[in-house]
C-alpha cells in the first residue's frame, strides 16, 4: 500500500495543470524563479507560491537561494524522465481523451529540443542512431555502454562522462523520445554530448523554452562528424 500510496500522490501532485506547466517549463534542466513559473503556468504569484511549496515538498522540484531570489528546478533526472515518459503516454493516448486546446508540437520543437541536460527530438535521435550504427554504443531497453572503439572516439571528440563526485547517475540510458516515438541518448553521455555541442558552438539554445538550434558550424559539424545534416 505505501508505493500505491506514493505512487497517487506523485500523480495528483502532477494530474493539476498549473502544476503540470511548471514542471514541463523546467524541463529545459534550467532554474527559474516563481515569478517566472507563475507567468508560465497562468496563475498569480500566491498560487504559484503554493503550488511550488507542494512540488519541493514532493521531492519533484529542488530550490536554491541566491540572493533575495529563489530559484526552482527538477530535482533530479529520474524527475524529467518520469515527465517524458509521461508525454510520451499522452501523445500516444485516444485522440478523444485529448485536450482539444491542445497546441501541435511545433517544427522547431520537434527538430531540436533539450530534454532536461541532453538533446532530443530528431537532433537527439539522429545523434543516438549515428553512434549505435557505427559501433561506437551499445544500446539496450533499459541502459547503454561504450565499445572499446567508442570509448577511444568519445576520447577523440572531447567527452569525458566521468561520474562528478559520488554521482551514481547511469552511463547511458535510451530516454523514448515523446516526438519521435524513438530513443535518443540520457544519463552522463547524453549530457556530456549536449555540453561538448555547446562548447563547439553546434546548437544554441533558446532563452526561453526548450527549443535548441543547430547553428552553420553545426550543420557542418554534424556531418562531419556524425554524419547526417539535420
Amino acid at each position: 500500500m505505501t508505493n500505491a500510496a506514493s505512487l497517487s500522490g506523485t500523480a495528483a501532485l502532477i494530474g493539476d495543470p498549473a502544476r503540470a506547466n511548471i514542471l514541463t517549463a523546467l524541463l529545459d534542466g534550467r532554474a527559474l524563479t516563481a515569478t517566472e513559473l507563475a507567468y508560465t503556468a497562468g496563475v498569480t504569484a500566491q498560487t504559484a507560491s503554493g503550488h511550488l511549496g507542494k512540488l519541493v515538498e514532493g521531492r519533484l522540484l529542488g530550490v536554491a537561494v541566491q540572493g533575495r531570489h529563489r530559484y526552482f528546478r527538477l530535482a533530479s533526472p529520474e524527475v524529467a524522465r518520469m515527465l517524458e515518459t509521461i508525454l510520451v503516454v499522452a501523445a500516444a493516448g485516444p485522440e478523444a481523451a485529448r485536450p482539444r486546446a491542445t497546441p501541435r508540437v511545433s517544427p522547431e520543437l520537434r527538430a531540436a529540443r533539450t530534454c532536461y541536460d541532453h538533446l532530443a527530438g530528431r537532433l537527439g535521435v539522429a545523434i543516438a542512431d549515428a553512434l549505435v550504427s557505427r559501433g561506437l554504443i551499445v544500446l539496450g531497453d533499459e541502459a547503454g555502454e561504450a565499445t572499446e572503439a567508442g570509448r577511444a572516439w568519445l576520447a577523440q571528440f572531447g567527452v569525458s562522462v566521468e561520474p562528478a563526485g559520488r554521482s551514481k547517475r547511469m552511463f547511458c540510458r535510451p530516454c523514448l523520445d515523446w516526438s519521435e516515438r524513438r530513443p535518443h541518448l540520457a544519463g552522463r553521455l547524453g549530457a556530456a554530448l549536449c555540453r561538448r555541442c555547446e562548447e563547439l558552438g553546434w546548437v544554441d539554445r533558446a532563452r526561453d523554452g526548450r527549443v535548441v538550434t543547430v547553428t552553420e558550424a553545426g550543420r557542418s559539424g554534424f556531418a562531419n562528424v556524425f554524419g547526417f545534416y539535420r
